[in-house]
């Protein structure tokens, strides 16, 4: 096998993941009580969800319903661990929001792993299973939720790695301290030890010191602790990319040790401007929104539920608003670009689905006539609560219920709407949840009868590709990108391969992958097109 062709096999499942975001922004956040949040009279100002600010999640908790460790939620109080016990507000809340607004053009993601009580050594690798032999029960139990021994800097490790799969770690903003005043002083004890969970994280993340700052804060102003400031100074002495969110004029809540709601409020604002004046924000990359297929649907036409249009970056170039971050049909269709849809690959071929209420999806179209319509839409559901409406530009013109008995089923529902002429944005928002979506067709004129009179549109350049008529599964040909470059109907995998290769005269020479779903599994090929 020629070497390079084989190179660029093994290097392909790869290839079809998206890069890490430039844009998306990740910092850890580690240490005791006052990094995992004690206050727990926040309100709702706290509650709100920011939509540019995430966290991975590191315990797994049905309250907040985070569930799985490693997934991205929003970030909203408490991060470090469940609802119910004593994490409440952190700094680390306010530093994401305070990130974000910022920079208004980059998601903020938070890695939050803490222990209200612990020692520095429970995050040394070397040195937390000692540390928690001779512990109380109620920190071992704590510390387990990272994990069964306590591991807790394997567990950000762990979800750290995850984490730049989907974006930069940034920067490690760190709050501990109160409990290690015993340490020696002297010998600069506790000092190294921050220094080495630091260095740590770097090697196992292969991150650089100068590209990676370490923020710490001071203990509560003129608190229990408050003696211990210089050392949480003295770190710069051993960490060199350093910076330090001062405590000055937020006391304690009456304990000596732990901030007022106002208190963490304002130290995650202060950690956020120390990392900003530390950190290499680099050229921002904007990319505007565009349209699936490169160019805008045209109506009369068919228009995929799932080509909704590529998002770019930042709010005002979104496309699709998706109620959680997770693809529940687990299809890599929009991969590239629209990670969190949910998208499934059915017989018939990918659609829009686990639609929940608040949703929505755009689509550029290009109307070529001005006036009355019929739209048809295939649409699944098992029960008789689901809507949609559709809006051009911002002004509703339809206002659809669905109806069903299975998401096997798919079913034609119709409306009249009238539309004007030129480039406009389709939305469709989903009014009433769970259904699934196959497509849209708008034939013109009013109560029109036959919904098959335009075919799916493909990509303009691949135009002279036809679908074969009576065909038994649907093919998704991809590029080395991930990209999407072809979909079409043949009758088996052999048959396919030979389109790809003698029939797509429009197709660049070069490495392909061709899939398609069989009820069983998904099965996929590696074509060279010559």
């Amino acid at each position: 096998m020629n070497i390079r062709f084989a190179s660029l096999i093994l290097a392909l499942p790869l290839l079809l993941h998206a890069a890490p975001d430039p844009n998306f922004h990740i910092y850890i956040a580690y240490g005791q009580s006052n990094m995992e949040g004690n206050a727990m009279d926040y309100t709702d100002k706290d509650k709100a969800e920011h939509p540019r600010v995430k966290m991975f999640a590191t315990t797994s908790c049905t309250n907040p319903n985070r569930p799985t460790i490693g997934e991205m939620y929003p970030a909203v109080p408490p991060m470090f661990k469940c609802a119910g016990g004593v994490s409440g507000l952190s700094v680390a809340d306010w530093f994401g929001r305070d990130m974000a607004d910022s920079m208004p053009d980059v998601t903020i993601g938070i890695i939050p792993v803490a222990q209200a009580g612990t020692s520095i050594r429970l995050f040394d690798p070397d040195d937390y299973k000692n540390y928690l032999s001779s512990s109380e029960p109620w920190l071992q139990n704590g510390a387990k939720s990272y994990g069964g021994d306590g591991n807790a800097m394997g567990r950000i490790i762990e979800v750290a790695k995850k984490a730049q799969e989907k974006g930069v770690i940034k920067g490690i903003i760190f709050h501990q301290g109160e409990t290690d005043g015993g340490m020696d002083e002297s010998s600069a004890e506790w000092e190294k030890k921050v220094k080495k969970t630091y260095e740590y994280i770097l090697s196992q993340l292969g991150l650089k010191a100068e590209e990676t700052p370490f923020v710490a804060g001071e203990m509560v102003d003129q608190g229990s602790c408050y003696g211990f400031v210089k050392r949480v100074h003295n770190l710069s002495n051993y960490i060199t990319n350093f910076g330090v969110a001062s405590s000055k004029g937020y006391g304690s809540k009456g304990d000596g040790l732990h901030f007022t709601v106002e208190g963490y409020r304002g130290m995650g604002e202060r950690y956020a401007q120390a990392m900003l004046n530390l950190i290499d924000r680099g050229p921002v990359v904007i990319t505007p929104r565009a349209p699936y297929g490169e160019t805008a649907a045209n109506i009369p036409g068919k228009i995929e539920a799932e080509n909704f249009d590529k998002p770019g970056t930042g709010l005002a170039n979104k496309s699709y608003n998706d109620n959680d971050s997770e693809n529940r049909g687990k299809s890599t269709y929009r991969a590239d670009d629209a990670s969190s849809a949910d998208l499934y690959d059915k017989a018939t071929g990918v659609i829009l689905g686990y639609n929940q209420d608040g949703e929505w999806f755009e689509y550029s179209v290009n109307i070529k006539e001005a006036g009355d319509y019929t739209m048809f839409a295939s649409v699944a559901t098992d029960n008789s609560t689901s809507g949609f409406s559709l809006s051009i530009d911002g002004g509703t013109i339809a206002e659809i219920p669905t109806s069903g008995t299975s998401f096997d089923s798919y079913n034609l529902v119709q409306t009249n709407v009238t539309l004007p002429e030129g480039e406009h944005i389709l939305r469709m928002t989903v009014t009433g949840s769970w259904f699934d979506i196959d497509y849209f067709t708008f034939v013109k004129g009013k109560d029109a009868t036959d919904p098959e009179a335009y075919k799916t549109q493909e990509p303009e350049s691949f135009t002279a590709l036809k679908l074969v008529n009576n065909a038994e599964t649907t093919f998704f040909l991809f590029d080395l990108q991930g990209k999407q470059v072809a979909r079409f109907n043949a009758h088996g995998m052999d048959s396919a391969i030979r389109i790809v290769q003698e029939g797509m005269g429009n197709l660049r020479q070069g490495v392909y992958l061709l899939r398609h779903k069989e009820p069983a599994a998904i099965q996929q090929k590696i074509v060279y097109k010559k």
